[in-house]
């Protein structure tokens, strides 16, 4: 990608969405998949983004719901990732080696953030499941990728469900966690990559947390 195209910071998540919301538009080959798209954002703030993608593609948006699992001692550190519909965590293995942890060292923050997940399906989709995926182009979205774990988790979720075709589509991603996607994903959509990335959050001019209510009027 021409890494000059898009300015950094971006505005705030609705601008961000709406220039991924045209690269999408242009660069996805989406045309074969007419009435068989479904938007799915990974919550909190991918909800934000993906609005804008949905609206574009007129898509129906829904969300899959994850959570990372963080280092105890540094818990925005992402050691792993959890999914709706998948039966078990997912890992960076080689970070779990650099900081000598294993799985089972990990089944507390494990067993919390399950019950965060669950307790975020009940309130964003009143405990229904999700929407169905089998035979359809499923256009995965979250405001960007730090260790990229936690889109990891929904993509293979999203594959188990035996989704036809995966797109993952965010604003910004870590160099490290865009090359891998491509293992994931059928394409990977990402407007900007910056060598010297340190967080999401930083790539952003606006980035005040989202609330569940927000979550809820964005899925309106």
């Amino acid at each position: 990608m021409r890494r000059s195209e898009y300015a950094l910071p971006f505005p705030d998540r609705h601008a961000a969405g709406t220039l991924l919301a045209d690269r999408l538009g242009r660069a996805a080959a989406l045309t074969d998949w007419a009435g068989r798209i479904v938007v799915l954002a990974l919550p909190r703030g991918g909800v934000a983004v993906a609005k804008q993608v949905a609206v574009r593609l007129d898509a129906p948006m829904s969300v899959i719901v994850t959570r990372k699992i963080g280092y105890p001692r540094q818990p925005e550190l992402g050691v792993g990732a959890i999914a709706e519909g998948l039966p078990a965590a997912v890992y960076d293995d080689g970070l779990l080696a650099r900081l000598s942890l294993s799985p089972a060292d990990l089944a507390p923050v494990v067993a919390a953030e399950q019950a965060e997940l669950t307790r975020r399906v009940r309130v964003y989709r009143d405990g229904r499941p999700l929407p169905p995926v089998a035979g359809r182009c499923v256009i995965v979205v979250d405001d960007g990728l730090a260790t990229g774990v936690t889109a990891r988790a929904a993509l293979r979720s999203l594959r188990a469900a035996r989704a036809a075709r995966l797109v993952l589509a965010a604003p910004v991603s870590a160099p490290a966690a865009a090359g891998e996607m491509g293992a994931e994903a059928d394409q990977v959509i990402i407007l900007a990559v910056p060598r010297r990335f340190r967080s999401v959050g930083q790539c952003y001019r606006s980035f005040s947390q989202l609330t569940d209510a927000d979550v809820l009027a964005l899925l309106q």
